[in-house]
């Protein structure tokens, strides 16, 4: 017998940041893995993924989940898709980097990668000038020189310090709600300056989490009037803080008793290559890694250290005491592409040839 199943194909765009949907109604017996999902096509003209005289590109699904702004309705899911020309061997359009990611974690599915990805977001209204909940016409909450140091909102409690928590609550319960692995939330810096996190997942995984989070958290910010930015400054004063996307990475190797001499040498593989990471890592790195507040590392030396939140690279006290674990690289932007992020990092730490110490 056939059931009728709402299904919401995600897509990323042809620009930054750049998170696409629409709703397809489908009637078929049973959906019971990815596999069961069929392709669809959109207008990628419309997106700047082709030309409007060549405009078909096809969407792939590569994973769903249920979809938490259809509690009410049975079998409605959200679909991720890979964007693919409608050629014979289902090219990759340009912006699909997920096609790239897919080939690399292949090449090291025997390492087991996991990682944790920390999304930084602020919510301004709609208006992209004023943070949610701060007064208009650029006035701040606190002195600049309060900000700064974080002090008073960092995962506060209280209306005064921080702002829009209903809104991430709400997205947090969805995305647990959805299957979706997001393993907490936490003000941050400022007020409306948010986290979560993603994880740990096994490779690729990592990733497509963290894009179906953002799409659900840019659902519910529609709901609340409000809008998730992710751009690295969202502020023009360079005393206030910047954002970033931590992400956590381990391999079979490093987390296995003895695991500390694999750690050292994904960290000697990752400063050997420095250059190439950050020219990679997102949008707004040389206004970011500046070293002069906010813990980053600067953008022209590689440095690594126990609990150093001014590091490139952290290596939580815990993993020097039981000689194994993970490592933080903490240069990655808010901004980032999951997809190159992670595997840049696999590949640097695990495909790529010898190298010279930093």
């Amino acid at each position: 017998m056939e059931k009728i199943y709402v299904c919401e194909y995600i897509w990323i765009g042809g620009l930054e940041n750049d998170i696409r949907s629409k709703t397809r109604t489908l009637k078929c017996e049973h959906i019971r893995s990815i596999k069961d999902i069929p392709r669809w096509d959109f207008d990628g003209s419309s997106t700047r993924q082709a030309l409007a005289k060549d405009s078909e590109i096809y969407l792939v699904p590569v994973k769903y989940c249920k979809d938490p702004f259809r509690k009410k309705h049975e079998n409605c899911l959200l679909v991720l898709c890979e964007c693919v020309l409608p050629d014979s061997k289902s090219s990759p359009v340009p912006s699909n980097t997920r096609a790239s990611a897919a080939k690399v974690f292949e090449q090291v599915r025997e390492h087991e990668c996991w990682f944790g990805l920390e999304q930084e977001i602020c919510l301004f209204s709609k208006d992209l000038h004023t943070p949610h909940g701060w007064p208009k016409q650029g006035g701040y909450v606190r002195p600049v020189q309060e900000l700064m140091q974080g002090a008073h909102h960092y995962c506060a409690v209280g209306a005064s310090l921080v702002h829009g928590r209903e809104v991430l609550e709400t997205f947090y319960m969805y995305c647990l709600y959805a299957g979706l692995d997001v393993s907490g939330y936490n003000s941050t810096k400022i007020p409306a300056l948010w986290e979560f996190q993603v994880g740990p997942c096994l490779g690729i995984l990592a990733a497509d989490t963290l894009i179906m989070c953002r799409y659900i958290l840019m659902r519910v910010c529609e709901d609340f009037g409000v809008v998730p930015v992710m751009d690295p400054r969202p502020f023009k004063d360079p005393a206030y803080p910047v954002m970033t996307c931590h992400c956590n990475f381990s391999t079979k190797e490093t987390r296995v008793e003895g695991g500390w001499k694999a750690i050292l040498k994904a960290i000697e593989k990752l400063g050997a290559r420095h250059n190439e990471h950050v020219e990679c890592y997102g949008l707004s790195t040389t206004h970011r890694l500046t070293s002069r507040a906010h813990t980053t590392s600067p953008i022209n030396r590689f440095s690594y250290g126990i609990a150093h939140r001014g590091a490139s690279v952290r290596i939580p006290r815990k993993v020097k005491a039981y000689k194994r674990g993970y490592l933080e690289d903490r240069r990655p932007a808010s901004s980032m592409d999951p997809y190159i992020v992670t595997s840049k990092i696999a590949h640097t730490v695990l495909l790529a040839g010898s190298v010279e110490k930093f």
